[in-house]
């Protein structure tokens, strides 16, 4: 007698778009649509949507996407190359990328360049020869025209092919500079940012201007020049030391972003300077920490996590040429008030 065979015990496979259709009684056609949540799913009434939705989720079916892009000659990938991971501008706009990219269907393949510029250099074309099919640069200059669609956040630069976000620092400034003269301030001191940040020259610039215009003096001894690519307030404490180093007098900071306005407020605090009956301070950003700094800091806000989701929109929009090419968009600022400003102290 030949010895029974055991039972062979066959491993299920991942469960099929459909093997999903099949269980509702639709096509694979429709199902596809529902769930790669194509336009032309709001054309399927809602609760069919749905039933495909929880049948999905029931049959713990999960999208192919080697198979998908295999079948198109797609990637559906975005490449992010970012100064670092981790710090409250570039997270705030990543957020706003990945959000937008997840709820598209969308990977995102993110790189971090630390101002190191033979990486900046090289990293577009690593990304591009990975298969990413748009790229979206933050607070990172492009100098050459890339060969995919490009988006910049906080570009400057007119490149071929490159989009650039960019907030109206004009206004920024002029919300700034009005809010300390409208509390009585006249000698106000100045932190320029770093050389190396994409906003640097151009909010030095409109701050500049409007200065000049609303009859602020620029001292030169109270304009430093930021250094280094420290992304926490250790940043501005050492420039906060130094304003007071100088013994000229000034009753307000305006300082490039709300990280090194947090560490000169540390630093006038440790000098036993009271922010803001001594001293008003304005950062700039509007990152989650300003509104929990003591006194919370008044900052000009920039839409970070909106300027992200415009940028992936606006990349995947050209990925799927559904969207045509522009050079700039202007987002708006807003000026937040809060506890570290206040009219300067009667002498």
């Amino acid at each position: 007698m030949n010895p029974k065979k055991k039972p062979s015990i066959q491993k299920q496979g991942a469960v099929t778009l459909k093997a999903v259709a099949n269980s509702l009684g639709l096509t694979a056609g429709t199902v596809s649509v529902v769930l790669n949540n194509s336009k032309s799913a709001s054309s399927i009434p809602e609760h069919t949507r749905n039933r495909i939705l929880e049948a999905a989720r029931k049959l713990k079916y999960r999208p192919n996407f080697v198979a998908r892009s295999l079948r198109v000659k797609r990637t559906f990938t975005v490449g992010v190359i970012t100064e670092e991971f981790g710090d409250a501008y570039g997270g705030g706009v990543l957020s706003g990328i990945e959000t937008y990219l997840r709820e598209n269907n969308y990977f995102l393949l993110a790189v971090a360049h630390r101002h190191d510029l033979r990486l900046q250099q090289s990293y577009a074309e690593l990304l591009t020869s990975r298969g990413v099919e748009g790229l979206i640069t933050i607070d990172t200059s492009v100098d050459d025209p890339p060969l995919v669609p490009t988006i910049a956040v906080a570009g400057h630069k007119r490149v071929e092919n490159v989009t650039n976000i960019i907030l109206d620092h004009r206004t920024a400034a002029e919300l700034a500079l009005k809010h300390l003269k409208e509390l009585g301030h006249r000698r106000i001191a100045f932190l320029r940012g770093q050389e190396k940040s994409s906003d640097s020259a151009t909010r030095w610039e409109a701050l500049r201007e409007v200065a000049i215009e609303l009859g602020i003096d620029l001292i030169p001894e109270l304009v430093l020049q930021i250094e280094g690519t420290d992304s926490t307030p250790d940043l501005g404490y050492p420039y906060g030391k130094r304003l007071m180093e100088t013994n000229i007098p000034f009753t307000a900071l305006m300082a490039y972003n709300d990280i090194s306005a947090i560490g000169a407020m540390k630093a006038f605090k440790d000098a036993h300077l009271r922010v803001p009956q001594d001293v008003s301070i304005v950062g700039f950003d509007d990152i989650s920490i300003a509104s929990f700094s003591i006194p919370p800091l008044t900052t000009i806000r920039q839409p970070l996590k909106e300027m992200g989701r415009i940028a992936a929109k606006t990349v995947v929009g050209l990925i799927e040429q559904q969207e045509d090419y522009v050079e700039e968009i202007a987002v708006e600022p807003e000026l937040i008030a809060r506890g570290s400003t206040a009219p300067p102290r009667q002498q």
